[in-house]
């Protein structure tokens, strides 16, 4: 996807038929929406907020230019009454969220929109697309990097990440999760991000001898060569990097590092190291790679395999064990008045919202409670930050930098329990009882009504 494209047509179409018939019933008023994840995904005790930037973005350049009316007007479903509006329609209202890199919890609003019903209405398709994609990726991510127990994880996802603004997403929000590099060179020149790479499968067999092929590379990259040594045997593999290791040598330089990419990667880790060592190559490093997720990484970490940095690629890209989450948008006020939804299995909260997060004196995190907005507990943080008024942004947005750092000091300070890589403990968070009781009186009030 073109970043630069005009993006006011990536909504679905009822977002568009329920904005005419505001428009035509003379609804205007101020609603407020929240976002929010219902339920954990298995094995999951937290989220990590991601996203927020591109949805700022969306809304500040929010307006249909004209193609695009021309293009609704072609499908013969809108009045022209309604189009004229839209021709004129621009984001008004304010947004308050939670900070890139923070984390939360289900059923927490993640972030909540006011503005007038049709502009509040018409977005929630884009962002809801922007922040479940990055928040998953995020979350997964910062497993990964959990798992791999201060080893470096890099991405290797692009070329089976869902499509091209996924790839450049992918790499952003592992960025901010704490991977330490990409493969994706466009990422890295866009973000800032570090680049890596190695070796492909095809440039080896391209040669008639695996040495061949080790000795090339390592002539173009003589202090940057890291030699995939999985192509056929790869402990043979790896006695062939000793040997152009000490080729390197001889010219004063050295090798960067081997990749095992496929088979038992504890056995195979231990048995390199082993070649390599017994070589005096304690310096030269051992990636590994192939398919891995959180589960591996934290299964190699108790092995205590002897990998410095894992290529996390696939599974992290897509979010493997888990592709989705029950993310929902939900009106929660009109025109002042709280409303809710009572479905079976899917009750949203009422009103403006506030989370408070309670930390102890070692700034461990303890339990969060969702309040209303206008609410303050003594003692706690606010999470969620007013970040735009008047469909203008409130300051600069953070460095990925800064929100890199900002994520690795709030899971630092996350109970190992909750970070568990398999059935994590549940962290508390409590309602208010101010917004319980807004809940029930709201409820009683829809039953009577309906």
């Amino acid at each position: 996807m073109d970043h630069r494209e005009n993006l006011c047509l990536l909504t679905d179409l009822y977002q568009l038929t329920m904005a005419q018939s505001y428009f035509e019933s003379g609804k205007f008023e101020p609603a407020t929406f929240s976002l929010f994840i219902r339920s954990y995904p298995p094995h999951r005790g937290y989220f990590l907020a991601a996203g927020l930037e591109d949805v700022l973005n969306f809304l500040r350049d929010f307006a249909f230019d004209q193609e695009s009316v021309d293009y609704l007007r072609s499908t013969q479903i809108f009045a022209d009454a309604f189009l004229d509006f839209l021709s004129g329609l621009r984001f008004t209202g304010e947004v308050w969220a939670i900070p890139e890199g923070r984390l939360f919890f289900k059923d927490e609003p993640i972030l909540e929109i006011t503005a007038p019903i049709v502009e509040a209405q018409i977005v929630e398709t884009f962002v809801i697309n922007q922040i479940h994609l990055q928040t998953l990726i995020a979350t997964k991510a910062a497993r990964c990097v959990h798992a791999a127990q201060g080893r470096a994880v890099v991405d290797f996802s692009l070329r089976r990440t869902h499509g091209i603004d996924a790839g450049m997403k992918v790499a952003r929000s592992s960025f901010l999760a704490g991977f330490s590099a990409t493969s994706n060179v466009l990422a890295g020149r866009r973000h800032g991000i570090p680049i890596v790479g190695t070796m492909a499968h095809s440039f080896v067999s391209s040669f008639e001898r695996e040495i061949d092929a080790f000795l090339s590379f390592a002539r173009s990259f003589p202090d940057n060569s890291t030699l995939l040594i999985d192509t056929y045997d790869p402990l043979a593999g790896a006695r062939k990097a000793v040997e152009v290791a000490c080729e390197l040598a001889r010219s004063g330089h050295h090798l960067r590092a081997v990749r095992i990419d496929s088979g038992d990667l504890v056995r195979l880790g231990r048995e390199v190291r082993r070649i390599l060592d017994d070589a005096g190559l304690q310096e030269v490093k051992i990636i590994g790679s192939g398919g891995l997720d959180e589960y591996d990484l934290a299964a190699f970490s108790e092995a205590n395999a002897p990998y410095d940095s894992y290529g996390v690629g696939t599974q992290m890209g897509v979010s493997g064990d888990a592709p989705w989450s029950d993310i929902a948008y939900k009106l929660v006020e009109y025109n002042g008045r709280p409303v809710l939804k009572l479905s079976t299995g899917k009750v949203s909260l009422p009103g403006r919202k506030q989370i408070f997060r309670f930390v102890d004196s070692q700034g461990r995190l303890q339990k969060d409670t969702i309040t209303l907005r206008e609410e303050n507990l003594a003692g706690a943080e606010p999470l969620l930050k007013k970040v735009m008024e008047e469909g203008k942004a409130i300051g600069p947005y953070p460095t990925l930098k800064e929100i890199r750092e900002r994520c690795a000091q709030g899971l630092s300070c996350l109970d190992e329990k909750i970070k568990a890589i398999r059935d994590p403990q549940t962290y508390p968070v409590e309602l208010s009882p101010r917004l319980r009781g807004l809940q029930e009186e709201i409820e009683q009030q829809v039953v009577q009504s309906q």
